[in-house]
């Protein structure tokens, strides 16, 4: 009998990497029910597109891909076009309505029954064009994925959806509940992904922090940390959205102590001034930020603080936007992002009054960073003269012969680089190099030896 030709899939993810792993997750149930995964978009059987609906630039970009796949099925060179993940979720049949070409929505829980869309679409049975879970209960298993990471670092989720009800926030109407994973599964997805070549475990959830308190009646992040660092085979454990609640001592002490930890935390303060923080409804004042921080910086030798502040909030005044100014000035963050406020229907900011001129929020936005790039470019400028280990990401299409790498201080994607020289380097080594210059966020260095 003549062989039957597997389908073939590509997949765009979009959004955090939260939405990532979940983009993984749905590549590896498809992989393993013998879909094939191609690079290009164009002529493959099945498009999927794992959406960010999180803010209006983010529900942009999603629309034109999506815009993008649906006139190539229209054009014949692609026979369906599934669009999967949060904007789904949150825009629901009225996605349909915006762009009628599409074929099927999956919302977030609906992800585990990606392939069974698929192969609905692919036999020809369109009568359902849409699939909605409730919000899980219980933490959805992340094992079986096909990574979209370079092998050497891995992302890994260590719970789902946000108790928080921050104002300008639409991800728990999207993600729903906080929901922890248990230690033990967390436990068994590291294994694995260390089995398959990870040397970087890059903790993620909406809220790291409280991981715990639904699942143990306690946070148990400085549990869950203590256990990760004894595994073999790992080298860096990276933790990234920390919010700036349940710093307990326990988990200080974990962070100080640990031997694989990095001495780099993400921790999203979103603003300094008291005022504005109730208005977020972000449940932590000026003083109680500063103490955390100090705190930190006390504990932790070396420490590498990234945050995120959002300017031009309702009703923000001049004034509090200096008093922020001041602050990342004086605090000295080594890693800044900062957002503009984007309005979020059915969010209850939405409704406060004071809302800014976009013109003002753009021109906000820009002092702040300019103060922050200060503080970036001479933290680099520090850096030169010292030996760090870099993780070696891949080469530099710039420079012949040299390698892409990040050192402590850099999360793929978002921080800084390290251009390294060295002979006999491959991606996924671990290296010990002297910085020799510094150039804006980035480093450049020399290898000396392979760890």
């Amino acid at each position: 009998m003549p062989e039957v030709s597997k389908p073939t899939l590509a997949f765009v993810s979009l959004g955090c990497a939260k939405n990532l792993v979940d983009s993984e997750r749905m590549l590896g149930r498809l992989a393993q029910d013998g879909y094939l995964l191609t690079p290009e978009a164009d002529g493959a059987d099945v498009v999927v597109i794992n959406t960010c609906g999180f803010i209006e630039a983010s529900r942009q970009e999603s629309l034109g891909v999506i815009r993008e796949m649906v006139d190539l099925k229209q054009r014949g060179r692609v026979r369906a076009v599934v669009v999967a993940g949060c904007l789904a979720e949150r825009e629901r049949e009225k996605l349909l309505d915006e762009v009628p070409g599409v074929d099927h929505l999956v919302g977030v829980f609906g992800r585990e029954e990606i392939v069974d869309v698929c192969n609905r679409l692919l036999d020809g049975r369109h009568e359902q064009r849409t699939l909605f879970r409730p919000a899980a209960v219980r933490a959805m298993n992340d094992q079986a994925r096909l990574r979209i990471t370079p092998r050497h670092y891995a992302y890994l989720k260590i719970s789902e959806g946000c108790d928080r009800l921050c104002t300008f926030c639409s991800i728990p109407s999207m993600r729903g509940k906080h929901v922890s994973k248990p230690v033990e599964q967390i436990m068994d997805e590291a294994r694995e992904l260390i089995a398959d070549g990870v040397r970087e475990l890059i903790l993620v959830a909406q809220d790291t922090t409280y991981y715990g308190l639904d699942l143990y009646g306690e946070v148990r992040l400085a549990e869950l940390l203590r256990q990760l660092d004894r595994l073999d085979g790992l080298d860096w454990i990276r933790i990234l959205y920390a919010y700036p609640m349940y710093f307990t001592d326990d988990l200080v002490q974990t962070l100080a102590d640990a031997r694989k930890i990095l001495p780099y935390l993400d921790i999203p303060l979103q603003h300094i001034n008291d005022k504005v923080l109730r208005r977020m409804q972000r449940r932590v004042n000026r003083h109680e930020t500063e103490t955390l921080l100090n705190r930190l910086r006390s504990a932790i030798p070396q420490l590498v603080l990234r945050t995120t502040f959002i300017v031009g909030f309702p009703g923000e005044t001049e004034v509090q936007f200096q008093e922020l100014c001041d602050f990342v000035r004086e605090t000295r963050f080594e890693r800044v992002g900062v957002f503009t406020y984007s309005f979020e229907p059915n969010t209850p900011s939405a409704r406060l009054d004071g809302h800014l001129p976009e013109e003002v929020k753009q021109e906000r936005r820009y002092r702040l960073m300019e103060i922050q790039q200060a503080n970036a470019f001479a933290w680099s400028a520090e850096q030169v003269g010292k030996e760090l280990d870099v993780l070696v990401d891949g080469p530099d299409s710039e420079a012949p012969g040299c390698f892409i790498g990040r050192s402590y201080a850099d999360a793929p994607d978002i921080d800084g680089i390290v251009r390294l020289k060295g002979k006999r380097l491959a991606v996924g080594d671990l290296v010990r190099t002297k910085i020799t210059g510094a150039d804006g966020y980035d480093l450049y260095g020399r290898a000396l030896a392979v760890r």
